[in-house]
């Protein structure tokens, strides 16, 4: 590229279309990097770089684009990490797929990748093909509309996403069921209850993959099909975008679509999506009312906008009642949880934060390594005894206070104390380092990286949990 920027010297920082004789369609489009080599450069460049060049190629018409992105001896999966920026460039949404879609309006006809050998370049699309029906399952659940994506559309998608598949799929629909098993989340789920298409649903999934199970993930994902603030209603203009509260779900479903693709062994995987409407009505859970947790904790609710941790912290119980059983279990839940998560480090990071067990077997720090491989990155929170305290009970009425009255933004630690109710008013409090049954648990708060509104959902964190726990040995 030497002789085209004697010509142009912004060609290193803007993407430009490029004549070149003897490449099909005499045309070459170059998106440059940048400086890859800084102290704070890391894989997204090939990312950020792949999504402006696919962006540009498809202005100007191209319909079977060639991604070439050469190895980097500092970054050993930065053309894969391009790749997936192209795929993320070129996803339609659902609500366009589901319309009068011609083959000719998809984005291209086929997107190529090149690579020295046929064989990686083989194995690398069929990695990339398998990570990316991941995302694609996330962005379709976390990124429609809140009536294409209502909780019992949601079950009906991932039932017939998983059909034919190693993933099992249970959903329980049955009011009675829910509010004998999860009050909590009955409690949100009592003002949407009333109109048919917007009621409630837990979806669970299950993968055991062959051979003896040597680990087992147990994730619970906030699934909040629209958020209108329930009693503490989302006044001002700040309800816009709340349809992407399911985000959390849509990363369970997401991560069991790459499982079923790649069918890691020796690992066993349990799911569950809490697929709630936060609605405001007549009969909706208002602030002040006492609702007791599966865990058999009186919780007062401080803010129906604190819905999130509602509808999970019964699920979390279960799965905690479920782990005494398992093989080397590791409990987490997932959700767009606080929009102090967004204050505190950024749109683009999630966070994760480990009770006792967890932080003593080093997860957290485990996951923000392997984020960091394709490009899926986190920053490391914890979780103190403020953020206990602050839930304790504030009368004889109560043991927990589900919440301030206050946006997490404008409360101390806002990112960090929902993790220490949920660990609370499910009862993993009795399962700490001083427990006889010790269990590692850990929250990941992605309200900054699940995407930006407008826009496509990202994925996050699902690149990160695969390579964490299917690719470690393969990337």
């Amino acid at each position: 590229m030497h002789r085209p920027k004697m010509v142009d010297s912004g060609l290193g920082e803007e993407v430009v279309v490029l004549k070149v004789p003897g490449l099909p369609g005499n045309r070459l489009v170059f998106a440059s990097t940048g400086p890859v080599n800084r102290d704070y450069d890391d894989v997204r460049r090939f990312s950020d770089a792949a999504v402006n060049g696919i962006k540009r190629a498809l202005k100007a018409g191209m319909q079977r684009p060639l991604l070439v992105s050469p190895p980097h001896k500092d970054y050993k999966n930065s053309t894969l990490v391009a790749a997936l920026g192209a795929l993320h460039a070129l996803y339609m949404p659902l609500e366009v797929r589901e319309g009068k879609v011609k083959p000719s309006d998809y984005k291209v006809c086929v997107l190529g990748l090149w690579a020295a050998q046929e064989a990686q370049a083989k194995k690398m699309v069929e990695l990339a093909n398998a990570l990316e029906s991941g995302r694609l399952a996330y962005r379709d659940i976390g990124g429609s509309d809140p009536e294409r994506m209502a909780a019992p559309r949601v079950a009906d998608y991932v039932q017939e996403l998983f059909k034919d598949s190693p993933v099992k799929v249970e959903v329980v629909s049955d009011l009675k069921i829910l509010e004998k098993e999860y009050p909590c989340l009955a409690a949100v789920n009592r003002c949407a209850n009333s109109i048919p298409r917007h009621q409630g649903r837990v979806i669970k999934l299950q993968y055991c993959g062959e051979g003896p199970v040597q680990k087992t993930l147990m994730v619970v994902g906030k699934g909040i099909t629209y958020d209108t603030g329930g009693a503490d209603i989302k006044a001002g203009g700040i309800m816009a975008g709340m349809h992407r509260d399911k985000c959390g779900a849509a990363a369970v479903a997401g991560f069991f679509q790459i499982l079923a693709h790649l069918k890691p062994k020796h690992l066993k995987v349990i799911g569950t999506m809490a697929m709630v409407r936060n609605s405001v009505g007549a009969d909706c859970y208002v602030a002040d009312e006492l609702v007791v947790s599966r865990a058999g904790r009186r919780v007062r609710v401080g803010n129906t906008d604190a819905e999130g941790r509602m509808v999970m912290v019964d699920l979390l119980c279960e799965m905690k009642e479920k782990a005494v059983r398992e093989t080397s279990p590791q409990l987490f839940t997932i959700a767009t949880l606080t929009g102090h998560a967004i204050r505190a480090m950024g749109p683009s990071y999630s966070i994760i934060m480990d009770n006792g067990p967890a932080h003593r077997s080093g997860n957290a720090a485990q996951w923000q390594k392997a984020g960091e491989e394709l490009g899926d990155v986190f920053e490391v929170s914890s979780i103190r005894r403020e953020d206990y305290e602050f839930h304790k009970g504030k009368s004889e009425y109560e043991d927990i206070l589900q919440s301030n009255n206050l946006p997490s933004s404008a409360t101390p630690r806002g990112h960090q104390t929902p993790a220490a109710f949920l660990i609370m008013a499910s009862g993993l409090d009795k399962h700490g380092v001083d427990s006889d049954a010790p269990l590692p648990y850990s929250h990941i708060d992605i309200a900054g990286s699940s995407g930006p509104f407008p826009g496509v959902p990202t994925g996050a964190p699902i690149l990160a949990m695969a390579t964490n726990y299917i690719l470690s040995e393969g990337l």
